[in-house]
């Protein structure tokens, strides 16, 4: 099979030939139909983590290191499964759950694989996308595709995931009560617009720096879409919702987003930070309290919220993601025109 491999931090992916994997015990080998191009694969192309203050997160130094076959956001068509995989048959579709941890440990027994400190994530721990064929460790993480075409279905493992399950740290009595804050229009944005409407949200007011991200939010059925560059951005976001917001999703997660996220908060407001742009914050301790705002940080969702959000999807109200596809081979410039924002939507790598 072809994978096209990190061989390097920085430099351009190698398409690299080797055998195709053969799945045992409880593993599933799927075809790849479908891999989604995510903001975070360039971080982990880059190798590491802006920290703000001149300071980086190093993947190396947490053992994340070459060679990575990148891609998280994973369709694909059982090729055939290990002697111990349950209830797959070949040919049969799904979406895969990439967030997998170690199964043992008391986080992942708590639910939350997706934070386990001894992770196996596809894509970032073990092979995962961008390649023929991939590895899925156990059917659990398998959602079947119904009636989604790959390309729909896989961004909903990361993308769809990601935005639901801050939407739910949002919570349903804040979004349907009142419009909500999204910062960054870009796949998650999008993405975040349209959940909330699909759970019946009050509508959102989103920040973004591009022209064209703001008309796709717009489009989407984002309440307003605003320049962070113009003149008193905060007037005109508190003008949008009819005062301060009592609810921010960072999907930028910029030392400027944060700041704006923060400072458009009601008093017991909650900023949901997601993004990993890069930067710090400064915050007057006193003002916490005083406010009684949160500020929670949020990675991805649940294999429990990925078999939620994706019953959502099965049911017909969540509005497609506007795609851009391609073939894999064109893998090193999809990366580079993501870098660039050159990608409005999400890019999906097909065979």
């Amino acid at each position: 099979m072809k994978s096209y491999v990190l061989t390097e931090f920085g430099k351009p992916l190698t398409a690299i030939e080797a055998p195709t994997p053969q799945p045992r015990g409880t593993e599933v080998l799927l075809k790849m139909l479908a891999s989604g191009v995510c903001h975070s694969d360039l971080h982990l192309h880059d190798g590491y983590y802006e920290l703000g203050g001149g300071k980086r997160l190093i993947l190396s130094d947490r053992g994340i290191t070459p060679p990575i076959t990148m891609g998280h956001e994973i369709a694909g068509a059982v090729v055939t499964a290990g002697p111990e995989a349950k209830g797959v048959r070949p040919g049969d579709g799904y979406v895969a759950y990439p967030w997998i941890g170690c199964g043992t440990c008391a986080v992942c027994q708590s639910g939350n694989e997706q934070l386990c400190n001894d992770a196996r994530t596809l894509g970032i721990r073990q092979p995962g996308g961008y390649a023929d064929y991939v590895i899925v460790p156990h059917p659990r993480y398998l959602f079947p595709l119904g009636r989604l075409s790959p390309q729909a279905a896989a961004p909903y493992a990361c993308s769809g995931l990601t935005t639901y399950a801050a939407l739910k740290r949002v919570g349903a009595a804040t979004y349907t009560a009142q419009p909500i804050l999204i910062l960054g229009a870009g796949g998650l944005g999008l993405m975040c617009v349209k959940l909330l409407k699909a759970l019946g949200g009050k509508g959102a007011i989103v920040v973004e720096l591009d022209a064209k991200k703001r008309e796709a939010a717009i489009a989407a059925g984002a309440l307003a879409a605003i320049d962070p560059r113009s003149d008193k951005p905060g007037r005109a976001i508190r003008g949008a919702a009819g005062g301060p917001v009592a609810a921010a999703i960072d999907l930028v997660g910029s030392s400027e987003t944060a700041q704006l996220g923060t400072d458009m908060l009601t008093r017991g407001g909650k900023y949901v930070i997601v993004g990993l742009m890069g930067g710090d914050l400064t915050l007057s301790l006193p003002l916490l309290p005083i406010r009684s705002i949160t500020i929670e940080g949020m990675l991805v969702g649940t294999l429990a919220e990925f078999r939620e959000v994706m019953d959502l999807v099965a049911s017909g109200r969540v509005e497609p993601m506007p795609l851009i596809e391609r073939p894999l081979a064109r893998v090193n410039e999809t990366l580079e025109d993501l870098r660039a924002g050159r990608i409005y939507g999400r890019a999906m790598l097909t065979p």
